[in-house]
């Protein structure tokens, strides 16, 4: 089996998603795919070679896209409308679910999935101020609220409807923004990095009822450069304050990174055995702005992105934390988010 990967990037100025080949540390740019209004978030089907979309317009939409993983080329299979542009998407259930998360319309939905990848109606929405990510597990779905300061957890049925669990959300600190969060591999974690704190915070999880408990927090961002604690609303490059975007685990689930975008970072976390957030072990420059970048399925290299950048950054993850510039390959502009799959 091939060890490469194919790498995914959306480039919001070009209204499209442009291609690439990882082999070893080789980058090598494959195809370009226009036609995306917008385009922001998306989620892979690997198991039918799907993508998601999701796309600005009006009106805005998800756009069901077939996959050729060889030639990193994407056709549209088709498209539904929605109330207002998903902020993030996540499969769940084998692919037979889409989730989705509306920054702008404050609520987040659930479809399903038919086999040839197209969207039924939505089974279930929730509503919060400012609906930031969603992931989900088989059995339960987690939708952080950045205007809310909260998760708002929930048990997902078979055919997609949501039951909220007992407490239905779990707080985080007052003005500290949650914007994205991940699951640990072994799935009794959660990660939550907040946007104005620039915080990582560990919410321990119970497998079996999948309730969330507040546990410790760490920084996720330089605290040698002077930055002010954000708040709603305001520009942060104006003002110096954090601006925390994205993050993501190794596979082994000891490193947590996470990105910032005022000092364009990428801050590097160790994780114990059993989960607990240690001290940050690195703090390494990246491409300007870095709203969203992504790892290797082997969590060897690190791809990132900035929305002030033409250009996909391509870095080792070393053992004590640090991140060596592998290469720099062009790219479009906005870029804002990236995925890597395996080739085969």
């Amino acid at each position: 089996m091939s060890s490469a990967s194919l790498v995914l990037v959306t480039n919001p100025g070009e209204s499209a998603i442009a291609t690439y080949r990882l082999e070893g540390d080789i980058l090598e740019p494959l195809a370009v795919t226009s036609g995306l209004p917008g385009i922001g978030t998306f989620a892979v089907d690997e198991r039918r070679d799907l993508v998601y979309a999701g796309v600005k317009g009006d009106p805005a939409g998800v756009q069901t896209l077939a996959l050729d993983r060889v030639a990193g080329t994407l056709t549209s299979q088709s498209r539904i409308d929605v109330q207002a542009s998903m902020g993030y998407l996540a499969l769940a259930a084998g692919g037979r679910l889409l989730l989705g998360a509306s920054y702008g319309g404050g609520y987040g939905c659930v479809w399903p999935v038919d086999e040839s990848g197209h969207l039924g109606e939505p089974v279930a929405r929730v509503e919060f101020p400012n609906l930031h990510a969603v992931v989900a597990t088989d059995e339960h779905a987690y939708f952080v609220s950045l205007g809310a300061d909260l998760v708002a957890q929930y048990a997902l049925a078979s055919d997609g409807t949501l039951t909220p669990l007992d407490p239905p959300t779990v707080a985080v600190a007052a003005g500290s923004g949650p914007r994205h969060l991940v699951l640990s591999p072994d799935g009794t974690n959660v990660y939550v990095l907040t946007e104005f704190s620039g915080e990582a915070i560990r919410l321990a999880r119970d497998p079996a009822s999948g309730v969330l408990t507040r546990a410790e927090s760490v920084p996720g961002h330089d605290t040698t450069r002077g930055l002010g604690h954000s708040i709603f609303g305001a520009d942060p490059l104006e003002h110096h304050y954090i601006w925390g975007a994205d993050l993501h685990l190794t596979p082994d689930g000891r490193r947590l990174l996470c990105s910032e975008r005022t000092e364009s970072t990428l801050t590097t976390i160790e994780v114990a055995p059993d989960g607990r957030l240690l001290d940050p072990m690195a703090v390494t420059g990246t491409e300007r702005q870095p709203r969203g970048f992504a790892l290797s399925p082997d969590g060897r290299l690190v791809l990132a992105v900035g929305e002030r950048s033409d250009h996909l950054a391509l870095s080792r993850l070393e053992d004590d934390g640090t991140l060596t510039p592998v290469s720099r390959t062009p790219t479009g502009t906005g870029a804002n988010w990236v995925r890597a799959i395996p080739l085969a």
